[in-house]
């Protein structure tokens, strides 16, 4: 399934970049819904780049049909990514804890600026391999990923807003 999420931001491309790769912003962002955990695993950075590695794990509720396929408390996953921070651009992948045959996914994050702001556009790809329910649970799993993602955009704002 592929997926655009795009977030209105408060503060300029390259301060939402250093917030990605702050450790503290990340500790933040574990009680945020849909997504929850935010456990860094790895986090190196030069000048123009940067390597991040966070685990996750979703937290939003699954229905019954959805619930005998996949076990919510196994829903989880390494977000592996690599940062431009020049361009204020990264790629994603997503790898599962768990049910590696049946999670795949895939996407790029962009930070444009926007009026005296920025937009932050997540771009990728989901998918599900279940029989019957795979594009439900697709569904599912980017519904939450937007909720997560806006729901960042908030804290981010108000992370901004703190430091201002």
């Amino acid at each position: 399934m592929d997926f655009t999420i795009a977030v209105p931001l408060t503060p300029p491309p390259v301060a939402v970049i250093d917030a990605f790769l702050d450790p503290a912003f990340l500790a933040r962002t574990a009680t945020l819904p849909g997504i929850g955990g935010g456990e860094v695993l790895e986090s190196t950075r030069t000048a123009t780049t940067a390597r991040l590695r966070v685990r996750y794990r979703f937290k939003a509720s699954l229905n019954r049909a959805v619930s005998r396929v996949l076990d919510p408390d196994r829903l989880t996953w390494v977000d592996d990514a690599t940062f431009d921070t020049t361009a204020c651009r990264s790629a994603h992948t997503l790898l599962p804890d768990h049910y590696p045959d049946r999670l795949e996914a895939t996407y790029e994050s962009r930070v444009e600026p926007h009026g005296t702001g920025s937009t932050w556009t997540v771009t990728g790809d989901l998918v599900v391999r279940a029989p019957l329910v795979g594009g439900r649970v697709a569904g599912m799993v980017v519904a939450g990923l937007a909720d997560h993602a806006r729901a960042r955009g908030r804290l981010l704002d108000a992370w901004w807003a703190e430091r201002g």
